[in-house]
């Protein structure tokens, strides 16, 4: 009897030895929607996978910026994180093609381009060595300051934020005569209450889950361009998992951040009333400085393009599954009409 339950204690023992033990970091605060559908995902993984894999989160930027997180990645200290796509740009430079600025016409168009292009982004930064198990969209992204911005020259009288490795945003600004402090964005909070930034772009949830709202007034109430938040896994630590247990993972974290798609949508339109009711200003620039904006967006992926900076063929492709959707979408007004 003794030595039957040596070899229980010894098996469960060997099975805790063997537990692979996934640790991703995040600067997503703990509470918000992306935290509690990425934990939740990690119990199911665990359940499912009877606890032959654990996910262990670092949430809030306790472990550094992304490029810190990224280092850490290459280490082995971690095995992944959350990462926009632009934090994502130096795997993967057309991890953030979805961030063009004016790129999108609404979110239902998103929507349709995506299921076409994830896979595609899923594809090359695998080829970089990430499997992306989670892809969600932040949802559109709006200039926001302490001071009244209705025109460039409002604009360039501000101190603008750009997040380190954001090329796109970079460039934009570059076009338009601007010149941004690029910061990490776990820095932002501290720069606009200390006034080293007085503008910043962000989707509405994301200003309320980083508490930027406290510091700003104004918003430019003009989409500038569309935010994904992508889950990233070091490929190596990965495929030493079972192949029944990779495909838990990117089952489990493909549910939940098809579930964060939906949760985005709801948070955001809450985060722009609540915006308006503490007080700050969305203002609609006038039709010619629209027109402008558009233009140096147009600029923007010009110069990313000859630079090499993001896929000609990736941004073929969206612009072909954008004309799709237009088609289906203007013959069914058309339908409706009739």
């Amino acid at each position: 009897m003794f030595n039957k339950l040596m070899m229980v204690a010894l098996l469960v023992a060997a099975g805790a030895v063997d537990a692979d033990v996934l640790k991703l970091a995040t600067v997503a605060p703990e509470g918000t929607s992306w935290m509690k559908e990425m934990r939740a995902a990690g119990e199911r993984v665990k359940q499912r996978t009877e606890a032959r894999v654990e996910i262990k989160f670092f949430p809030g930027g306790v472990m550094g910026n992304d490029i810190a997180v990224l280092r850490k990645i290459k280490l082995g200290q971690l095995q992944g994180g959350a990462f926009s796509g632009a934090e994502l740009s130096p795997v993967f430079a057309s991890a953030q093609i979805y961030s063009l600025p004016f790129l999108f016409a609404d979110l239902a168009e998103v929507a349709a381009v995506r299921v076409q292009v994830d896979p595609l982004i899923q594809a090359g930064l695998q080829q970089a060595g990430m499997v992306a198990v989670g892809m969600s969209g932040g949802g559109f992204a709006y200039l926001m300051s302490t001071q009244p911005i209705l025109n460039k020259a409002e604009l360039m009288a501000t101190k603008v934020w750009v997040m380190q490795n954001d090329r796109i945003a970079q460039v934009a600004f570059a076009e338009a005569g601007v010149k941004p402090i690029a910061l990490p964005l776990g820095d932002v909070y501290t720069s606009l209450q200390t006034g080293l930034l007085e503008t910043v772009a962000i989707t509405t949830s994301g200003a309320i889950a980083f508490q930027w709202h406290t510091k700003v007034k104004h918003v430019v109430d003009l989409p500038l361009s569309y935010v994904m938040g992508i889950l990233a896994i070091d490929q190596k630590p990965f495929l030493r998992l079972t192949v029944a247990d990779q495909q838990v993972v990117r089952d489990e974290f493909a549910a939940a951040f098809k579930a964060l798609d939906v949760a985005n949508l709801s948070d955001n339109d809450r985060a722009r009333s609540v915006l308006i009711k503490q007080g700050l200003k969305f203002q609609v620039p006038d039709a010619g400085e629209i027109a402008y904006w558009r233009g140096i967006g147009d600029a923007t992926t010009a110069k990313l393009l000859a630079a090499g900076s993001i896929s000609a063929e990736l941004l073929a492709r969206i612009r072909q599954a954008q004309a799709e959707y237009r088609q289906r979408a203007a013959a069914a007004s058309g339908s409706v009409a009739k």
